[in-house]
């Protein structure tokens, strides 16, 4: 499922100037209903060192942002970057779960985009409670703003303005809102053109599994997200054989305390010839593409050669105290409140799919 397309990697956010590489196309087929598109789309993947924040700008000029960074920023560097790229407002707010390193910035970005913006639109969230100090401060902001939020699962696609771009939940199952909450985050796959995009937050390799059995050739993406900041708990091999990829993003500091990107994650990139892009070596990281040619600027210029990076992560972190021992793998910093009765936030929309998310 690999497609033909042009990738041009320069150093400079969008500054898209440079040399050119093209990439293979390894079966010489199409993504099935592919449609000739219009405008470009735009991938902001934010530098918030270990967390995780990405901004997509539509052809339309929808904004999605997915997350928000970690809670020890209170979402300052998203909201600096947003204003830099003159963005006054969030069209649709993804949640792909609630650990602190993905919804740290929600409370505040959304009370700055609701009280000195032009609002949001509306949240989207995979209905998986997770009772911490951090989770009940995102609820509590919404309902104060009266923000719309909608439980999303397999098979919804956010409503965007205009033709031609896709953005489909796979992931968590339908009417399962309980259980693991990286197993159950949202999946969310962007299709543009001959383009397409798989980000899977914190997805370990037990949702991966369900995912090659239940979504078949939908996983297969040009661009991929590194699940869990490149933790070997994702981006097991059957998935990456099934999704495919000719790009990798990892987001996550440059001496991670968790090692992340881990070794074997950046060794099985560079078995596959992936290439590789670390905000931690790079910086901020925007694609931008026209459904057929990619252009990547780097805030950073660094080698995109997985076995390098996995070289310079090694020169890096080995001079780093050995990684904190953690309860679980993605056990959250953070205030355990009790669970509410219901086991699920009360402000959520009676009716899911409606304003905001289409089937």
């Amino acid at each position: 499922m690999r497609r033909e397309l042009l990738v041009v990697a320069v150093a400079g956010v969008l500054v898209f100037a440079g040399c050119s590489s093209a990439i293979d196309n390894s079966d010489g087929t199409e993504r099935a209903g592919a449609v000739d598109v219009s405008g470009s789309l735009e991938l902001h993947h934010i530098d918030v060192g270990q967390a995780d924040s990405t901004l997509i700008v539509t052809p339309s000029n929808e904004t999605i942002l997915i997350d928000t960074g970690d809670y020890r920023d209170d979402g300052q560097t998203v909201i600096d970057y947003l204003e830099a790229h003159d963005i006054d407002r969030i069209d649709h707010l993804v949640t792909t779960h609630g650990h602190a390193d993905h919804i740290g910035g929600h409370p505040e970005l959304i009370e700055h985009f609701e009280e000195d913006g032009d609002g949001i639109g509306a949240v989207y969230d995979s209905g998986v409670v997770h009772p911490t100090a951090t989770y009940e401060r995102y609820l509590d902001v919404v309902e104060a703003h009266n923000v719309s939020i909608y439980e999303v699962a397999a098979g919804d696609r956010l409503s965007l303005a205009g033709d031609g771009l896709e953005a489909t939940v796979l992931n968590p199952p339908d009417g399962d809102a309980s259980g693991d909450i990286d197993t159950n985050g949202i999946v969310l796959s962007l299709a543009f053109g001959d383009f397409s995009y798989l980000t899977t937050g914190d997805l370990d390799a037990s949702g991966e599994r369900r995912l090659v059995e239940t979504s078949g050739d939908d996983l297969a993406a040009d661009v991929y997200q590194a699940g869990h900041h490149g933790s070997s708990t994702s981006s097991s091999a059957p998935f990456l054989d099934r999704v495919d990829p000719d790009v990798a993003i990892v987001s996550s500091a440059v001496d991670s305390r968790y090692g992340h990107p881990h070794d074997e994650v950046l060794a099985a990139f560079a078995d596959r010839g992936i290439e590789t892009y670390w905000t931690g070596v790079h910086g901020d990281i925007v694609m931008t593409t026209n459904g057929t040619a990619v252009s990547v600027a780097t805030e950073r210029n660094a080698s995109t050669d997985p076995a390098t990076l996995l070289e310079r992560k090694h020169a890096v972190q080995s001079a780093l105290v050995a990684p904190l021992t953690r309860s679980g793998p993605h056990a959250e910093i953070g205030l355990w409140l009790p669970t509410t009765d219901s086991g699920r936030p009360s402000v959520y929309g009676t009716v899911a799919r409606t304003a905001g998310v289409a089937r």
